[in-house]
């Protein structure tokens, strides 16, 4: 598949060599090395060289290159695509959107090679070549997660009434152990931070990426509590966009923030609002901390004992630990959902997961003030607000043609309850 140029350029590269370059290019973070982007982009790539050398593919695929030799630009063509396309599109387990998706990572580093200078045209957006591509399955925008106003009330009443008992048992300890009651304090601030957190994620439609650490985007380290302004009820936060913007604290969210913020005391605004309470990330944390300020290790490990968890030892000497992450707030998720007793019904997830709380906040926003709203609440496009809660219109529209056909006809539709009559389908179809 060698396409016709002159010797000497870059298309007698191999293909890995533009990889760094591309992501760097596309990647996020200091240098291009931060990003989900960047991170999916290297494994398609990656798949795609071992396709093109012959390392992956059906039985008789020896690559893109004649002699066994590693590909250079040289050896693609829209062939090549349209193969490695039929490639993807028969991997059966692999569903139609996935594929496209995948298909998309390769086509934009091959316009990108265009632009450099690696390749003649954009051989992977030919017709030819997304042929084989499979059609989208038809997954509809309301199919994805979206919590429901029982299962909202359901969950925020739990993590409620949690910490509202584990915030009492604390302080109404008298005389104890310092241990037990280091012990109380830190179920007191877990459940606080678990409320303050499902707060967020169900009443203010901030993605959860935005909120909390991505570790794969240095950018996203979780918001901090100087970013929160509990008088104005707003919130400073790094959106999709690539900027700082702020975004809005309903009534519902601030009492629990601000009963939150009260019990942490954090020792500096530049605390994350959401702190890890991995046990084996904040004892490596604060031990690394002290040994830096010149504590003895043997008096460090007395300061742990004495303590019942390591979070309050970092309250305590102002050890600043990391955020939660995106993978945590999952985690947690699950973990409420099953205590709250709450029943999920979704192909994909099995507990409501961080996004469907945003996605249930714009089914309210829709239904209640329309797309417009919806869409500078969600900090999105009101065309993308449209197309991802279009089942919400069609739904409308429905009831619109009904209320029209009553009024025109003078009744409901043909069958409908009270009309008294059947329709000719139903007359003369013995299965109707």
């Amino acid at each position: 598949m060698r396409a016709d140029a002159s010797p000497g350029d870059r298309r007698d590269e191999p293909l890995a060599g533009s990889f760094e370059r591309y992501l760097q290019d596309k990647g996020k973070g200091r240098g291009g090395e931060g990003g989900n982007y960047r991170r999916n982009a290297a494994r398609e790539l990656r798949r795609f060289a071992e396709w093109a050398a012959g390392d992956r593919g059906g039985d008789g695929w020896t690559g893109v290159a004649p002699d066994d030799r590693e590909p250079t630009f040289r050896d693609l063509d829209e062939r090549g695509f349209r193969e490695y396309a039929r490639h993807l599109a028969g991997d059966r387990g692999l569903k139609p959107n996935t594929v496209q998706t995948y298909y998309r990572y390769i086509s934009a580093w091959c316009g990108w090679c265009v632009n450099e200078g690696y390749l003649d045209a954009h051989y992977a957006q030919r017709a030819s070549a997304t042929a084989p591509l499979p059609e989208d399955d038809g997954r509809k925008p309301g199919d994805q997660q979206a919590w429901t106003p029982e299962q909202r009330h359901a969950l925020t009443r739990h993590v409620d009434r949690a910490a509202r008992d584990a915030v009492e048992a604390y302080a109404s300890l008298g005389d104890v152990d310092p241990l037990e009651r280091g012990r109380a304090r830190y179920a007191a601030l877990k459940a606080a931070r678990d409320r303050a957190l499902v707060f967020v994620l169900a009443y203010t439609g901030v993605r959860v990426g935005e909120l909390l650490r991505d570790p794969d985007d240095p950018r996203r380290r979780g918001v901090r509590w100087s970013e929160l302004d509990l008088e104005t009820g707003s919130m400073d936060v790094y959106r999709k966009k690539q900027r700082w913007d702020a975004a809005s604290l309903p009534d519902p969210v601030l009492r629990p923030l601000r009963a939150y913020r009260r019990l942490v005391d954090p020792p500096t605004d530049r605390w994350p609002v959401f702190p890890t309470l991995d046990q084996r990330t904040l004892a490596s944390l604060v031990r690394e901390e002290l040994a830096d300020r010149g504590v003895a290790p043997a008096e460090i490990e007395r300061r742990r004992e004495a303590s019942a968890r390591d979070l309050l030892v970092a309250l305590d000497e102002d050890v600043r630990p990391p955020s939660l992450t995106t993978d945590g707030a999952r985690s947690v998720l699950r973990r409420l959902t099953d205590a709250a007793g709450v029943d999920v019904e979704h192909p994909k997830h099995d507990y409501l997961a961080p996004h469907g709380g945003r996605r249930g906040m714009g089914e309210v926003l829709v239904r209640a003030f329309g797309y417009t709203v919806a869409a500078r609440y969600l900090d999105n496009s009101e065309e993308m607000v449209r197309e991802r809660y279009s089942h919400i219109e069609a739904g409308e529209l429905g009831d619109v043609a009904t209320e029209a056909l009553a009024e025109v006809d003078g009744r409901g539709p043909a069958g409908a309850e009270g009309d008294g009559r059947r329709s000719d389908r139903e007359e003369s179809d013995p299965e109707a």
